[in-house]
């Protein structure tokens, strides 16, 4: 992006609608709620053909340090730094009121440019109380209605003289250049946050010891080992008969969404409770998405029997979630970076069989072997044939069984098949889909 921006201002006066609305999808989640967003969200902001990164912030709120509004205006403050131009955004309706004030005399401090931006405006009856916004400092303010997308011309103009002369266009990325998408995921409280910050090295998210920190889906672009890397953080995913409000049930859809564009998931246990009813239930729901998985036991380091837990893990997990035979099972501490490397080698791995096309002259060979190891059953006075097979997708790998009666053919049958195609290709842990179809090798004539 050519600059960057970061929107500011009190609780509840529309930033996270405003950051939709430049981003033109629905990344923030928005309520009436004051105090929605806690952690900053950035994303690719347009007006016509400016182009710009664009940083949504908590409501700026005076408290202690250590608080948790405190922290969350800390997160605010490491995004101003980092940002070219700030818009101070005020509710119209509302007016400007002491702590637009105060906040406006802090922007003054900082000495990036700004940008007075008064929401709400839809109606011509606010306009006429925008005279208090003169005296805040920073010129006229820009009437605008983020959710009617109002006001966008005029906010296009006061923002181009920041843009850059345009630079000779950058050649399109290949597949091969895109970022691996990986999502974190897990119930509320097991380190989520924590384990992301280690991971970049950096305080980027907001943590603390309060379950259910994060609410929106915050990604955050890194390298690791010169790949790159798109991590997501997520909201606590807690059973459907506890989530609570609206509020949570936008977090939970948010979460389910991410694992749903995502490549491969991580998901985070507490190493002092692993593999509850939830974690299950989590997991069996990547594998229903087709996502790669990795399990990563967090805190680790305060578990007091690491062989015992390990051994009762792997246990529950044959027991479990037999789709997901050889998942990787990785123990971390977030706290202290120990096993983060061993997590990133098993994602990197996960995504490469998640990725994996196999030659259909290989599965053929492999079929036939297969059915001499343990043939398919007998179907009233004949045994079932298995006459074709062919990977048809990958990510997750996919695979088209041409027989004479799939409908005959039982379950068991069909995941002893997936089971030892696991097996005996190497792909641990991903999700294998296996389609039946009736007919002979679509590719025998011509």
């Amino acid at each position: 992006m050519s600059f960057s921006i970061v929107i500011i201002g009190r609780p509840n006066v529309g930033k996270s609608t405003l950051f939709n609305r430049l981003v033109g999808q629905r990344l923030a989640l928005v309520d009436d709620l004051p105090g929605v967003t806690r952690d900053r969200r950035e994303g690719e902001g347009r007006i016509a053909d400016l182009r710009f990164r664009i940083v949504d912030t908590a409501g700026l709120e005076e408290a202690e340090p250590a608080s948790l509004p405190g922290r969350m205006r800390a997160q605010t403050e490491a995004a101003l730094a980092a940002a070219d131009i700030a818009l101070l955004l005020f509710d119209a309706r509302a007016g400007v009121t002491e702590a637009d004030r105060h906040f406006a005399r802090w922007l003054h401090k900082s000495g990036k440019p700004v940008v007075l931006v008064a929401n709400k405006a839809e109606k011509s009856g606010a306009l006429a109380d925008l005279g208090e916004a003169y005296r805040l400092g920073f010129g006229d303010p820009v009437p605008i209605s983020a959710q009617n997308g109002e006001g966008f011309a005029e906010l296009y103009e006061r923002l181009s003289p920041f843009a850059p002369e345009p630079d000779a266009p950058e050649p399109a990325a290949d597949d091969q250049a895109k970022p691996l998408a990986l999502a974190i995921v897990g119930r509320p409280n097991v380190g989520k946050s924590t384990l992301v910050n280690r991971l970049i090295g950096q305080e980027r998210l907001l943590t603390g010891p309060e379950p259910g920190l994060t609410r929106d889906a915050i990604a955050v672009e890194w390298q690791w080992r010169s790949r790159a890397i798109r991590l997501v953080d997520t909201a606590g995913l807690r059973r459907r008969a506890r989530v609570e409000g609206r509020l949570e049930q936008l977090s939970v859809a948010d979460t389910l969404r991410t694992i749903r564009f995502a490549g491969t998931v991580v998901l985070v246990l507490d190493g002092l409770q692993p593999l509850e009813r939830q974690d299950l239930t989590i997991a069996n729901l990547v594998a229903d998405e087709g996502r790669a998985i990795v399990l990563a036991v967090n805190k680790w380091d305060a578990v007091a029997d690491p062989n015992a837990t390990l051994a009762r893990l792997r246990d529950r997990m044959t027991a479990s979630l037999p789709q997901l035979h050889g998942v990787a099972l990785v123990p971390v501490a977030a706290l202290t970076g120990f096993g983060l490397d061993a997590l990133m080698e098993a994602v990197v791995a996960a995504d490469e069989v998640w990725n994996r096309r196999l030659s259909t002259a290989s599965l053929n060979r492999w079929l036939g072997m297969i059915q001499q190891r343990h043939p398919p059953p007998v179907v009233g006075a004949r045994r079932l044939r298995l006459r074709y097979m062919t990977q048809v997708n990958t990510r997750p790998p996919t695979f088209a069984l041409f027989t004479s009666k799939p409908g005959e053919l039982p379950e068991t049958y069909r995941r002893y098949l997936v089971n030892a195609l696991r097996e005996d290709f190497a792909m641990p842990g991903t999700p294998i889909r296996m389609m039946l179809r009736k007919g002979d090798n679509p590719y025998a004539r011509g």
